[in-house]
């Protein structure tokens, strides 16, 4: 393992953002990451995966972690299910289409998110009627002061909306190494009631789907929508979906009448953030080398060159003026760093 000094971030980031590290390594293996933080006993440190849920503002002083560990394991298989664990650098999209080519199903809907495995549970991430905490069973992590593997079940990681303990109680105190799911094995139970799915599904004259079928339609829907990073810099959503007081809707509704919003429990429902951004007038709007895409306005974009500080002086612009017109608060997505 070679530690290298002033490694530029900017392909490590799916903003692209350019910003550098001071100091930067690449671990594969359990092994190499507990003597990395074994050599570096009282170095801050920052733990990089997928680079997708992150924007970068300023160089990093602290030494960066690369968690590369790869790998899948196939822990049992009954009639109907299967456990699958998959290691914390795996591609989530690509583990995905893994699950899907060896006919497992659970994960079709989310496919195409961005990130890798290992942060999947900490924000609990979601899409179309389906959430990570749906087929989660377990995670291994290491506790960064005793350097001892540990694992957390599903109760034990308190998961709610782009939520879990992780991002909480024990936030920076452990680094997550693999997550086990289970998966269906033959039977599947396929979510298609969400419209955007159940409509795109229609258009290709499909009325039995596979778990391919909707795959294929969560990404097409989902391409068809947001910018690839790879030619936009973007972390996916930037902005998290309010839940609000069924009371406070209810009085939006009176100066926007056609107002959407999705129910949570008896008193709560979230409205889409998309929405609210895209009716205070932001979808499409550039400043500059960076703005607000043009057919999402969920996803803040980097046309090449912007920096964070850029992105996240938009991203303040945008909440303050949510906040003016709807008296709602929304909450950014992302790590801001």
């Amino acid at each position: 393992m070679l530690i290298q000094d002033n490694i530029s971030l900017k392909s490590y980031n799916t903003f692209g953002i350019d910003v550098q590290a001071k100091q930067f390594v690449s671990v594969s293996n359990t092994k190499q990451l507990i003597q990395v933080l074994k050599a570096h006993p009282n170095t801050k440190k920052l733990l990089l995966g997928g680079g997708s849920n992150m924007l970068l503002t300023q160089d990093i002083e602290q030494l960066v972690i690369h968690l590369n560990l790869k790998g899948k394991t196939e822990i049992s298989k009954s009639e109907k299910h299967v456990l699958i664990e998959a290691n914390a650098g795996e591609n989530w999209h690509d583990f995905v289409l893994w699950s899907i080519e060896q006919g497992f199903g659970g994960l079709e809907n989310m496919s195409l998110i961005p990130g890798n495995v290992g942060t999947s549970p900490i924000q609990n991430i979601g899409a179309y009627g389906v959430e990570l905490k749906d087929t989660f069973i377990s995670c291994k992590a290491l506790n960064i002061e005793t350097l001892q593997v540990e694992e957390f079940t599903n109760k034990d990681c308190k998961f709610g909306y782009r939520n879990s303990i992780f991002k909480n109680e024990v936030k920076g105190k452990y680094i997550i190494l693999s997550v086990t799911f289970k998966l269906t094995n033959i039977t599947h139970n396929l979510k298609v009631s969400y419209g955007a799915i159940k409509d795109e599904l229609t258009q290709q004259n499909i009325s039995n789907p596979t778990i391919k079928d909707i795959s294929n339609a969560v990404i097409a829907i989902r391409q068809s929508k947001l910018p690839d990073p790879k030619e936009i810099g973007n972390s996916g959503s930037f902005f998290k979906n309010p839940v609000i007081l069924k009371d406070d809707f209810n009085k939006l509704l009176k100066n926007f009448p056609n107002a959407p919003s999705y129910p949570v429990s008896e008193t709560q429902v979230k409205v889409p953030a998309g929405w609210l951004i895209e009716t205070a007038g932001f979808k499409g709007k550039t400043f500059g080398n960076y703005g607000v895409h043009k057919k999402q306005a969920l996803v803040l974009v980097n046309y090449g060159g912007a920096t964070g500080t850029d992105i996240l002086n938009l991203s303040k612009l945008i909440q303050e003026t949510v906040k003016r017109i709807f008296n709602i608060n929304i909450e950014a997505e992302v790590n801001i760093l």
